[in-house]
């Protein structure tokens, strides 16, 4: 591929009048960039503003902010809306306990604490101290917690935090006993855990990056290193490292006991490889089991002599599988529970016992089998929603969170004897939950397949082809959407709306076929799934096209993007929130070369880029066309898809749209994807958000 530059930088703060009711665009600057693609010339004059650090995208990055915050200043019901959404936030929100060494370890957030905060028990129920609360780390709630790590006799707990919702972590230690933190400080960690050994641990990082590119270069290189406790970073042992393959993740996993070692190979593929070293035989050496990253392979229990798996080989809604330490290759394992008619979302060892999930059309159901695969019982759940387990592999006691669209995450105390539940903590929204509902309505795509749908709100809601309607999607990565409660959406729902989700392909909500059905070339089938779900909506009487609202975030923001170019006419709002945007470069920033297994690249083939270019929102926008009123959202630490995408694609948008409706960009500031955002940023945004809805649908705020 062959860039040409040619740099004919205009004046950034020149401004175009628009139609937009009297909002004037600042003008960005085009430097006449073109790429060859297999003979095919694709222009990107926008490509400065992939710089993110540089003075001339700050100039425009701050003009356009500036734009955006006066517009959605002056909607009327603004100020409302955020006094509600605080009123809904402000209530205790209790995790699920957790055992560990003799002590039991909880999160909670009392109301608008911008991060929970974990608390320690000495018993069940007993007096509630601080463990760790990250508020006190930050002045604005921009430090977040990102794992805690015990060590395995307990006197230690390795902790990670994020900075301004990057992914890049750091890990500190505290001492369990004193609550005192040892001095241990290791920086430039990523997606990494801290796997105990001895008196230190194992973490996954990459070199320092260079100054001003920490949040935009290429992450490869990934190293293992192991810190031992009272030295510092710079003399951590490199401990594995495959300069072959650079751009591949790696981590390492140690079990209870110390007896057996995991490394994980991913990043080419939608699984991983697994290889296990036993670390009770001196100088033992990894042995690797598996050789496909197709497939997932995640060891859930081990007894000593055999490990317990669940995988997607051979099984595309998963299995749990055994294999024999002595011969643990993937050709002698066996099977301990076979594939079922629906896709296997969660395994839970808890008591010597699994606890296995299943999803049925995107909705939870769990069962209780032996460790040796029988069928004990199903678990009796509240009602249909979903729901996540929570205890030790060893320990009697046993919680899981229950969560639907109307009922917050509610933790339940579970006797796996005789299947009964018993509520342990549940939250009070101030909200009049009974005033709503759920319904699950299935409709045809395109390609007459049958995709699932939820949609919430108020009860007697009438069929006149007027409701407003938030439509929700994602679609890829093999990401399920279930049941779940949010606050921010109960606004919109006590104003008359109607929230809908869709269940799209390329997901994992029919196992792995209903995934490779929305990736690489067949990636159009998410987008005509969407475009689907609103035109079902639609013919059944519930709106019209004045009436929608498309909302997607990272691939759903690339989801949004495909459709608002694909069908301008279909929706009246768009929300594409820190979205792929640039389906031709998004492989050359940081993470963006892991995302091929789902995309593909520009560079695999001219058939890959010709379909990527066909798709991509930033190469669809056609000049002189009446776009949706448009809130593109993104935020400047954001390093899992950089900001660059959304700029590119809202200076375009500007450029190309005509007609009333306003196309604006909101840039958040110390802030990132969305991971570790504190309440207090969550809710600005989401104000900013359902009030931008609202207006362009000309609904009223009403009490």
């Amino acid at each position: 591929m062959k860039r040409i530059a040619l740099m004919t930088m205009m004046a950034a703060a020149a401004t175009a009048a628009t139609q937009a009711q009297g909002l004037q665009y600042p003008k960005a600057a085009k430097d006449g960039t073109v790429d060859t693609y297999f003979g095919q010339q694709v222009s990107d004059p926008y490509r400065w503003l992939e710089n993110d650090t540089s003075a001339q995208t700050a100039a425009w990055v701050e003009a356009e902010n500036k734009v955006t915050s006066d517009y959605l200043r002056r909607i009327p019901f603004r100020s409302k809306l955020l006094k509600r959404l605080t009123e809904l936030s402000n209530y205790e929100k209790v995790g699920a306990p957790r055992k560990r060494h003799g002590k039991w370890y909880f999160y909670k957030n009392d109301g608008l604490q911008n991060q929970y905060v974990m608390y320690q028990m000495d018993e069940l129920g007993g007096e509630a101290r601080v463990f760790l609360d990250p508020n006190t780390l930050s002045q604005d709630g921009t430090v977040a917690l990102k794992g805690v790590y015990f060590s395995h006799d307990g006197r230690y707990a390795a902790y990670a935090i994020s900075r301004s919702g990057s992914d890049w972590q750091e890990f500190y230690v505290i001492d369990v006993k004193t609550g005192q933190l040892t001095g241990d400080h290791v920086e430039w960690a990523k997606f990494s855990g801290a796997a105990w050994q001895g008196d230190g641990f194992y973490y996954s990082s990459y070199d320092r990056p260079a100054d001003g590119k920490e949040f935009s270069n290429v992450n490869e290189g990934m190293k293992i290193y192991y810190h031992r406790l009272g030295t510092p970073q710079t003399d951590d042992m490199l401990f594995y490292q495959n300069p072959t393959q650079p751009k591949r993740f790696y981590e390492v996993t140690t079990n209870d006991e110390e007896t057996l070692m995991y490394l994980y190979e991913s990043g080419d593929g939608a699984g991983n490889n697994l290889f296990v070293r036993d670390l009770r035989q001196p100088g033992s050496q990894f042995i690797q089991l598996t050789s496909n990253m197709d497939y997932q392979y995640m060891p859930v229990y081990d007894d000593g002599t055999s490990l317990y798996i669940y995988t997607n080989y051979g099984a595309p809604k998963g299995r749990i599988m055994k294999a024999d330490l002595r011969r643990p290759g993937l050709n002698d394992w066996q099977v301990l529970v076979a594939e079922g008619q629906n896709m296997l979302n969660g395994v839970d060892v808890i008591n010597r016992q699994f606890i296995l999930t299943y999803a049925e059309d995107a909705c939870d159901h769990a069962y209780v089998y032996t460790l040796d695969g029988q069928l004990r019982h199903e678990v009796q759940l509240p009602t249909v929603g979903s729901v996540s387990f929570t205890g030790d592999k060893q320990g009697e006691e046993c919680f899981y969170t229950f969560s639907t669209f109307t009922v917050p995450g509610t933790v339940y105390r579970y006797d796996m004897a005789t299947n009964q539940s018993t509520p342990y903590a549940q939250p009070r929204v101030s909200f009049r939950q009974q005033d709503f509902e759920t319904r699950q309505l299935f409709f045809r795509s395109k390609d007459g397949t049958r995709v699932p749908m939820f949609i919430t709100h108020k009860k007697g809601l009438k069929l006149d082809g007027r409701n407003p309607v938030y439509l929700y999607g994602y679609g890829g990565f093999n990401i399920a959407l279930g049941p779940g409660f949010s606050v921010t959406r109960i606004p919109f729902l006590e104003q008359g709306g109607i929230y809908a989700q869709v269940n799209l392909r390329g997901g994992s909500e029919y196992g792995e076929a209903w995934h490779l059905a929305g990736t690489k070339m067949q990636k159009q089938n998410v987008f005509d799934d969407f475009i689907a779900a609103a035109e079902y909506l639609i013919s059944e009487g519930y709106t019209s096209p004045e009436r929608i609202a498309i909302v997607g975030g990272s691939n759903g923001g690339l989801l949004v993007g495909a459709c608002m170019t694909q069908r301008p006419d279909l929706f009246r709002v768009a929300i594409p929130q820190v979205g792929v945007m640039d389906m031709l470069r998004y492989h050359r920033f940081t993470i963006g070369w892991n995302w091929a297994s789902d995309y593909g690249t520009s560079e695999d083939s001219r058939e890959m880029f010709e379909y990527l270019h066909g798709y991509s929102p930033l190469h669809n926008l056609k000049p002189g066309t009446a776009y949706p009123a448009t809130l593109v959202t993104t935020a400047d630490h954001d390093d899992r898809v950089v900001p660059a995408h959304s700029f590119k694609f809202a200076a375009t948008l500007q450029e190309c749209h005509t007609g009333p409706n306003p196309v604006l960009i909101r840039i958040d500031t110390k802030a990132g994807h969305g991971g570790g955002k504190p309440l207090a940023k969550v809710l600005e945004e989401q104000a900013d958000i359902y009030g931008f809805i609202m207006h362009n649908m000309g609904m009223k705020y009403k009490k």
